[in-house]
């Protein structure tokens, strides 16, 4: 099941796959993911993409919505987070 929300020309979606927890964000021709094991429990990997080379890992939701937010051009106020994402982060 994936939950999406938009704002401010941006897309995020967020599903679980077997391994991990991703929230994708797309905005123009730019992307971010954030992922995070499955248990929730594990520092948040932010990559250019869902499936790309991790760039860095951060253990709080803010600093890696801030490293995202870079990514795509934007202010980190302007990512909408689908509800079921809310809780990403140690």
């Amino acid at each position: 099941m994936t939950d999406t929300a938009e704002g401010n020309g941006i897309t995020a979606r967020y599903y679980e796959t077997d391994e991990e927890r991703v929230l994708e964000f797309e905005k123009d021709s730019h992307t971010a993911a954030i992922a995070q094991n499955i248990e929730g429990y594990a520092m948040l990997k932010v990559r250019p993409t869902a499936d790309g080379d991790e760039l860095e890992r951060y253990y709080g939701f803010d600093m890696a919505l801030d490293h995202a937010a870079e990514l795509l051009h934007a202010d980190p106020a302007d990512l909408p987070v689908p509800e079921r994402a809310d809780d990403m982060g140690m």
